[in-house]
């Protein structure tokens, strides 16, 4: 019993804290510790009764500010089992330092006991430097306990935490960023961690973005457009001016027509011979100057037997039917002999340019099957090259089956009429000219040529009919031609090493390309300058490779007489070109 004028008996700690664990929703409301009755009644009987109370006020005032900012005053707070338990478990630690008043005997007054505010203070901020480093989630609890009870703490301010821990620590972000996740994990009612997340690794991309803008070179556009005005300025002076050609096609004109006459009239075996227009003069794909010319004078032969000299199929040898043929006068043991129709040929030639002084008639080169004339036409020097040939009007040749590949380019009708017409045979032959194979000998063959097909193809190039007409679009077919042979032609200038590349090379590039890149629209002519780079990727492509197949006869390799090593060299030239922005041509 206790009288209306005593103070109420205290409780033991262990009831107080069994009290808290049955009753957990009145622990708002507990007061403050007072001094047990036992305790008091010995007091008062000791005369110390009237000293006690004013201390007891004080003691009284500096635990509640005590009990504020510190860790387990905080978790006392807190509404579940669960965080009573963990306050009793540190209450019992004994490195903890807020361990429960020892009760007995020995236990002194509560005046005694009271802390002043200035020694309280500094015992709270020795436990906070005294915490371990991972006390996320128990500063988000205390933080969670001091503003309201079962609330997460609002998610701006966790933002605004996570932002200045990062700037703290911006070297160990990784960490940092999965602390955060914890704290936002066991906050209740929070955003996400992989929202979170999400949201806290956006820096890293846009650095990513920032880097590749920065790549992008800012001179690019302007190296196309210089490129394209060199090579357009190229061109023009390329380009070979009218009167010119009118001069020097007068010139060839009247000494061809002189040399046919000849043949007609002083000669059995060549009387039926006739003009065929070939090379690139007559292509329109002639550059600089009309200096060289090609024409060529063939002969027919109606029946004919031929026989591959070699395993290419570019060369044969021709045997001549029954009948009465004029060239039965070349054969030896039955076949046609190139060398010996080739030699008459040129002394008839001869014969007829004689009494034309300004024409003079050029040593025989090896293995060369033409006559080569020279003159001067306004003090500049031009040749003609009269190709001696056989003209067979017969299918073409079986090795011809896999080439010439136009039928998405220009059509399976067209290619049917192209395969109608005869083919020529040309007195030529490569390598040493004794070589034997099956008694014949090298210099007797005869190699394969389809000169006038490649002629009409150059003329009627485009998928469309129109294409280069006053009606169609204009194509840069021809233009990327001219510029490639006029590359080469510089390259071989500075380098002699390289005179065993010429211009049928680069012209069989083209076909190739125009069968790989058929329409017109992959060769305006405003995209010059792409198409001829892309030309000449396809031509290093070649030269590296040490391949490059004949566009009739893909069996045959056109690069088979060049060392490889001259390839490679003349492939890393035209490259270094083309980053250069072509300063041959400057």
């Amino acid at each position: 019993m206790t009288g209306r004028g005593r103070p109420r008996k205290a409780k033991s700690p262990e009831t107080k804290d069994a009290k808290s664990k049955t009753r957990p929703d009145e622990i708002k409301q507990l007061s403050l510790p007072r001094c047990p009755r036992k305790d008091f009644t010995e007091e008062k009987q000791n005369g110390v009764m009237k000293e006690q109370k004013p201390k007891e006020r004080e003691q009284k005032k500096p635990n509640h500010t005590i009990e504020k900012p510190s860790v387990q005053s905080a978790q006392k707070e807190k509404t579940t089992k669960h965080f009573t338990e963990d306050i009793n478990k540190q209450q019992e630690t004994p490195s903890d330092n807020t361990k429960a008043p020892v009760r007995g005997p020995k236990a002194k007054t509560c005046a005694g006991r009271a802390k002043s505010r200035e020694q309280s203070g500094e015992r709270v901020r020795k436990m906070r430097l005294e915490l371990p480093k991972d006390t996320t989630k128990d500063s988000i609890e205390i933080t969670k306990a001091k503003k309201c009870p079962g609330r997460a703490k609002s998610t701006e301010q966790l933002t605004e935490e996570t932002t200045k821990m990062q700037l703290e620590t911006p070297k160990d972000m990784t960490m940092d960023s999965i602390k955060i996740t914890k704290a936002k994990t066991f906050a209740c009612k929070a955003e996400s961690p992989e929202k979170f997340t999400e949201e806290t690794m956006k820096m890293q991309p846009e650095k990513r973005k920032y880097t590749t803008k920065a790549y992008v070179p800012q001179h690019k556009c302007e190296d196309k457009s210089e490129v394209a005005s060199i090579l357009s300025t190229t061109l023009e002076k390329l380009k070979i001016k009218r009167h010119d050609r009118s001069n020097a096609a007068k010139v060839i004109n009247e000494i061809i027509k002189n040399i046919i006459t000849h043949l007609k009239k002083k000669t059995e075996c060549f009387k039926e011979a006739e003009q065929l227009h070939t090379g690139s003069y007559y292509e329109n794909v002639k550059i600089s100057h009309p200096d060289e010319f090609d024409v060529m004078l063939s002969i027919p032969v109606d029946r004919v037997a031929i026989k591959p000299f070699g395993d290419d199929g570019a060369f044969y040898s021709v045997t001549l039917k029954r009948g009465n043929s004029p060239l039965k006068e070349f054969q030896e043991n039955d076949i046609l002999s190139a060398s010996k129709m080739l030699t008459e040929f040129r002394e008839e030639v001869k014969k007829c340019v004689k009494p034309f002084t300004e024409w003079k008639v050029t040593t025989k080169k090896k293995g060369c099957p033409a006559v080569t004339l020279t003159t001067k036409v306004q003090s500049v020097t031009i040749s003609l090259d009269v190709v001696l040939c056989l003209r067979v009007k017969s299918s073409w040749p079986p090795f011809t089956n896999e080439g010439f590949k136009i039928e998405g380019w220009l059509g399976t009708k067209v290619k049917r009429e192209y395969k109608l017409k005869p083919y020529y045979l040309v007195p030529k032959y490569e390598g040493r000219g004794t070589v034997e194979r099956d008694g014949v000998l090298a210099k007797d063959s005869w190699r394969i040529s389809f000169s006038h097909v490649e002629k009409d193809i150059l003329k009627n190039h485009g998928s469309e009919k129109t294409c280069c007409e006053k009606e169609g679009e204009r194509c840069c077919r021809k233009d990327c031609l001219k510029l490639l042979k006029h590359l080469l032609s510089l390259l071989k200038e500075k380098n002699p090493s390289f005179d065993k590349f010429y211009s049928y090379q680069a012209k069989t590039t083209l076909l190739h390309a125009c069968c790989s890149r058929t329409k017109d629209s992959e060769w305006r002519a405003s995209s010059l300058s792409q198409c001829f780079q892309q030309l000449l990727e396809d031509f290093v492509g070649h030269l590296e490779k040490g391949v490059l197949p004949n566009f009739f006869i893909p069996d045959q390799n056109l690069l088979s007489g060049s060392d490889q090593k001259k390839c490679m060299s003349l492939a890393h030239c035209i490259k270094k070109e083309v980053e250069n922005g072509f300063p041959i041509f400057k």
